[in-house]
């Protein structure tokens, strides 16, 4: 009853924003200017200021994310050249110095979850009806940087959904004990029920997910769709955004899923053994115990619940389960074959005309370095303006802009001792659009003023 009595009190604190937004602006427009001088687009401009001070203030400050100052997440957000070489300069500056919250501090902070989730500025009431009634479930598979973990979580965090944390077993006893410290401080997270120890590129990768499926499965929680997330990703899009974009699957799956290169075939035509690291032998295998061919992907998915009961409990998904075990980085190509099964819940024909890469899928967006480039000479995306790893961009502030504007859920690679202000950029954006419902990032006043008003 008490909840039902917050979240009413929340909707309504909603509301009276909105009304207020409108007022403000229309007042402004409909009434004499404050100066003669000024034009309709200043008029406006004001206008959008005040009602964004509006939204700061009907938004309890327990709630607010911001930056550093002296950094213009809107300026960079909209791509000026200016704001993003002063934030590139101070995340050089700031690069060696810049020391992450360490799993000591989480494990002193988490001794009164009360005090964390207020001093860490949870949201800790579902921010709409339509987001209460479409819960989402998580797989989170992280092995380090505690902080990047729980900026994460934070990002990603409604009190209606539900999130699984795998952790890997190599990781140190202390990062595991802070994972476990925080999701003991909320209902709807725990941490997964079997933990794997993870060698890259190997069957173990996908284990950890499966297992935090089968935990997902079994919860209280009826979620509609599951999303798969790494320790170095980080959502463009706010929870309200990904529950309309998935309710518009209607059901089906996305992910990427192409027909492979040879070079990629050569990934599940051998058996590998895996001690420390995987490695191929001689060993030819046995063709795939499936009708269709092999598709190949990446580890991202977002897969519907009816998909992932038939995961478990249908034979022709648990043979090729099986069969793919001792392949080569079998993150890559088992979701992508499993999703072109005809019978397969929310599946596509295998079919070229259903493929799609992972600009085309809506699940995570990644700049790979061997593809950046010229894009009026035909590459996909410009350069990287951060740096990379394993030929993976890790974003930089010069990226936000062109991240903004892409369709996906989550990007990846994120870290904050290459450049947290492009993460910092990101949370200041994800939260007050989650608040306000407006994009004050990245609309410009009369944009702002026209998604008020409609």
């Amino acid at each position: 009853m008490r909840f039902k009595i917050k979240l009413i009190l929340l909707y309504l604190q909603k509301s009276l924003l909105i009304i207020t937004g409108i007022l403000i602006l229309t007042s402004i427009l409909m009434h004499k200017p404050l100066k003669h001088d000024h034009s309709q687009t200043e008029f406006i401009g004001y206008a959008v200021q005040q009602y964004r001070k509006e939204c700061q203030r009907y938004s309890s400050k327990d709630q607010q994310l911001s930056t550093h100052s002296g950094i213009s997440c809107s300026k960079i957000a909209k791509g000026d050249p200016e704001a993003i070489v002063q934030a590139s300069l101070s995340a050089l500056s700031v690069k060696n110095k810049r020391k992450l919250l360490s799993e000591d501090f989480y494990l002193n902070l988490t001794k009164t979850c009360s005090y964390f989730k207020t001093s860490r500025r949870y949201i800790t009431q579902p921010l709409s009806k339509e987001e209460e009634d479409f819960p989402l479930a998580y797989s989170m598979v992280v092995h380090e940087n505690i902080e990047m973990f729980e900026r994460l979580l934070r990002a990603i965090y409604s009190p209606q959904n539900i999130y699984c944390i795998h952790v890997d077993q190599k990781s140190r006893n202390s990062f595991t004990r802070a994972v476990r410290a925080i999701a003991t401080c909320f209902d709807n997270v725990f941490v997964a029920s079997k933990l794997e120890t993870i060698v890259y590129a190997s069957w173990s990768r996908v284990q950890a997910d499966l297992n935090c499926m089968k935990d997902l499965l079994e919860s209280k929680v009826k979620w509609h769709y599951v999303i798969n997330t790494c320790g170095a990703d980080f959502p463009i899009k706010t929870n309200a955004e990904t529950a309309r974009m998935l309710k518009l699957l209607n059901g089906r799956n996305s992910l990427e899923s192409e027909k492979p290169s040879a070079y990629k075939e050569g990934r599940w035509k051998f058996h590998h053994e895996v001690n420390n690291s995987i490695i191929r032998t001689e060993i030819k295998k046995s063709a795939p115990p499936i009708k269709t061919p092999v598709f190949t992907g990446n580890a991202y998915f977002v897969l519907a619940r009816k998909f992932v009961r038939y995961l478990f409990y249908d034979p022709v998904p648990q043979q090729l389960i099986k069969w793919v075990q001792d392949t080569y980085s079998p993150d890559e190509h088992l979701w992508a074959t499993l999703y072109r099964i005809p019978e397969a819940p929310g599946s596509v024909p295998p079919n070229m005309k259903y493929d799609a890469t992972d600009m085309q899928a809506i699940v995570r967006l990644v700049k790979w370095e061997y593809l950046e480039g010229d894009i009026y000479k035909g590459a996909p995306y410009k350069h990287c303006t951060g740096s990379h790893r394993h030929a993976v961009c890790i974003y930089g502030s010069g990226d936000l802009n062109w991240m903004l504007h892409q369709h996906h859920l989550l990007a990846n690679k994120f870290d904050p001792l290459v450049d947290d202000i492009v993460i910092q950029c990101l949370e200041e954006y994800l939260r007050q659009k989650a608040l306000c419902g407006i994009d004050f990032l990245l609309q410009n006043a009369e944009e702002v003023f026209d998604s008020v008003r409609t």
